[in-house]
């Protein structure tokens, strides 16, 4: 099954750091834009960020897993295991501020995976994950 792009459109309360975090940090191509949205290329999906007023923006919270605090709600990508860790290492050459530092979650059983959280300028979190298995994606 060839799986098609999603579409994600995002608050954010600085359309100028976001524009900058989605395209120099996270290397995201840019599309259309307008004076309140840009398009991105996020990983071959389309990621729309729309500016919106600071105090019209709902609060995150977060729930447990593997004994980590996952903001709730995120978004993200599954990448291939070689490309997360070089990804890995660039965000971590760009200093950028982890809330769950790249780690193995699930270790030695189904749906083992490599996983990483941080957050773009204006608070929206991010997950990026791999796994060496992708059959083991929907693994209960």
């Amino acid at each position: 099954m060839k799986v098609q792009p999603f579409h994600l459109a995002i608050p954010v309360s600085d359309l100028q750091k976001c524009r900058k975090f989605y395209k120099e940090t996270l290397g995201c191509g840019e599309g259309r834009s307008s004076d309140h949205w840009v398009d991105f290329n996020f990983f071959g999906h389309q990621l729309v960020i729309h500016y919106q007023d600071p105090q019209e923006t709902k609060a995150s919270t977060s729930n447990p897993v593997d004994g980590k605090d996952v903001p709730v709600p995120h978004f993200g990508v599954v990448l291939q295991w070689d490309v997360f860790h070089e990804f890995a290492k660039l965000l971590k050459s760009k200093n950028i501020d982890f809330v769950i530092e790249p780690y193995i979650r699930f270790e030695g059983k189904p749906g083992e995976q490599a996983t990483m959280f941080f957050k773009d300028p204006c608070g929206n979190a991010l997950e990026f994950k791999a796994f060496k298995n992708i059959d083991q994606l929907f693994a209960t």
